[in-house]
């Protein structure tokens, strides 16, 4: 009996073998998809109106049944003209491609290569579309989009997070949308998204961005007086609406920002784009919420932690006063990790000075941080936070 097409199809997907090997950091930009129940049909419409050479590469990190044999990339293969692959460890991540988490597995990414972990959690405790996110934000950094599709639970919505701080684009089905709409509600509540739009229009929403935000210079020469009165501008129209002055923030930060939401609009001209913030709102609102997003991070900049820790502290303690308070103040320390980072430095500065009989250990601490903290250890130090 004659085999049919789609059937034919099917069985070169499933014998094509992916590229294997270490990839260098491209340029591109890697699509991570995120989606649960319900998933299979927003996925078939979000594939199938991606076009061919898009030039961007699709990672989906579906809940799978783990008693089940995966043949996602098969039933994907058949609603997109890019090729659908069953990622194998050390799968090279290639343009214009889609690739499908196999079942039982968690995936991670490294240099653009895709790698597999067997599972360790219970089922219960497994988050593997927030898992990928992590590791797809810390490996393409700018150039990485999370989309959280159709799913139950809240899975992915802290990944959206590292993929917002590392300045990659976040994109949600808008959730009267989907067919399960408890992640989708989750990723929007966060405030994180970029774009909510139905599964089907998302492609080329995102396209537009893309080709929008390449095609817009990136300068580092200094404003000029247009330039300046603009940014002067949004800068009052958000201290009016929401009460918070960005006049002493970095000038590369806010221009960076704000040209982000231009592009999400597909606006070209600050001016313009000053127009629709005093004509809605809710968009400064979601100005707000992008400038505020946190960089924080336990031991950011690790060789200037490693210098303080090495050379400064040391320094300092050898000269300090027996029996005289020091005090460490963090500025600006957002979500406070910081300000545990400096604990810590300090703490072991002290414990190692102890036991080689220098300084006393013995640490007072300060009034409490107006900033819930966690620290991934207990300190005995509390530095104090100046906002």
């Amino acid at each position: 009996m004659r085999k049919s097409a789609s059937e034919d199809k099917s069985k070169r997907v499933s014998n094509r073998k992916p590229t294997v090997g270490t990839a260098p950091q491209s340029t591109f930009f890697i699509v991570g998809i995120g989606a649960s129940a319900g998933g299979l049909e927003a996925l078939e419409q979000f594939l199938g109106n991606v076009p061919a050479k898009s030039g961007l590469a699709y990672v989906i990190v579906q809940h799978l049944d783990p008693d089940r044999k995966g043949i996602l990339a098969e039933i994907l293969q058949r609603k997109t003209q890019m090729r659908v692959f069953r990622v194998k460890d050390r799968t090279k991540v290639q343009p214009d491609c889609v690739y499908v988490i196999p079942p039982n597995k968690e995936m991670s990414i490294l240099h653009g290569v895709l790698h597999l972990f067997d599972l360790v959690e219970p089922r219960w405790m497994r988050l593997p579309i927030d898992n990928f996110f992590r590791f797809l934000a810390q490996d393409r950094k700018e150039r990485c989009i999370g989309i959280i599709l159709s799913g139950m639970g809240s899975d992915g919505a802290l990944g959206l997070k590292a993929i917002k701080e590392n300045g990659g684009l976040v994109a949600v089905q808008e959730p009267a949308s989907a067919r399960f709409d408890g992640m989708p509600r989750s990723a929007v509540n966060t405030g994180l998204a970029d774009l909510v739009a139905p599964v089907e229009q998302l492609p080329m929403k995102i396209i537009d961005f893309l080709h929008h935000a390449l095609a817009v210079p990136q300068s580092a020469a200094p404003l000029g007086e247009t330039d300046r009165s603009d940014l002067e501008k949004i800068i009052l129209l958000l201290r009016d609406h929401c009460g918070h002055d960005f006049s002493q923030y970095k000038t590369s930060l806010l221009k960076r920002r704000i040209e982000r939401r231009m592009g999400i609009h597909l606006i070209d001209k600050t001016s313009n784009y000053i127009q629709l913030l005093r004509l809605n709102p809710a968009e400064l609102s979601l100005l707000f919420k992008e400038l505020l997003v946190g960089v924080s991070s336990f031991f950011r900049d690790t060789a200037a932690w490693e210098q303080l820790a090495e050379k400064a502290l040391p320094a300092l303690l050898d000269n300090y006063p027996q029996g005289q308070d020091l005090r460490a103040w963090v500025s600006g320390c957002s979500t406070g990790e910081e300000a545990y980072s400096l604990a810590m430095v300090f703490k072991e500065a002290l414990e190692r000075r102890s036991a080689g009989g220098g300084v006393s250990s013995r640490c007072r601490s300060s009034p409490p941080t107006r900033t819930r903290m966690r620290s991934p250890r207990p300190v005995a130090v509390n530095t104090r936070r100046r906002s």
